[in-house]
């Protein structure tokens, strides 16, 4: 297994639908161990497979002791709206900001060798689900914010000095990753969620 860099908004990968999984081998076990490993590593709740370079569509998660990953992934909604929770995301280093979520999702899809999986899911998890969901889709929270929140966002966002935090971040974690980091790529900790957000 192996800890893989992250990659941070900028990165044309983030913004490309993901591919569906159609081989279900070795190398997809392979890479749903790393971004397991990955996940561990930044104290993610999730993780989604463009976030370490990878335009397939595939996530990892772990929340209030479930933990998982999901292939293909197919969401049903429900019609109503959980609370607003602030969301993080490890490819918007420093950015945070409430969304709005469907209270409840039906997730279907596939384990890693192939066998079916339906997973109810309501609260937070729910919210994690979509949210990963999101990144195989090339879309990222700050998209679903609205007015003042929006405008903050793109803000911040444009405040923040990336090449420093690509610096840094290289430095910090340059044991785990070595020279992965070469690429350009960078991973963020300090928000729970590396694909879902969590309560500030």
């Amino acid at each position: 297994m192996a800890i893989l860099p992250i990659r941070i908004i900028g990165d044309p990968v983030l913004r490309t639908p993901a591919d569906p999984v159609t081989d279900f081998g070795p190398e997809l076990e392979r890479l749903v161990e790393d971004m397991l490993e990955t996940m561990d590593d930044v104290d993610g709740a999730g993780l989604a497979a463009p976030q370490v370079g990878v335009g397939k569509r595939v996530f990892t998660y772990q929340i209030d002791g479930e933990r998982g990953h999901i292939v293909n992934p197919v969401l049903s909604l429900s019609e109503d709206y959980q609370e607003d929770v602030v969301e993080g995301c490890l490819s918007i280093p420093g950015v945070a900001f409430p969304v709005r979520r469907r209270r409840a999702t039906t997730a279907v899809g596939f384990d890693v060798h192939g066998n079916p999986l339906e997973i109810n899911a309501e609260g937070m998890l729910a919210r994690a689900f979509q949210h990963e969901t999101d990144h195989l889709d090339g879309v990222l929270f700050v998209d679903r914010l609205e007015g003042d929140d929006r405008k903050a966002a793109q803000r911040a966002i444009r405040a923040i000095d990336y090449s420093s935090v690509v610096g840094q971040t290289v430095t910090k974690r340059a044991g785990h990753v070595g020279s992965a980091f070469g690429k350009g790529a960078s991973s963020a900790a300090g928000t729970s969620f590396g694909g879902a957000g969590a309560p500030a």
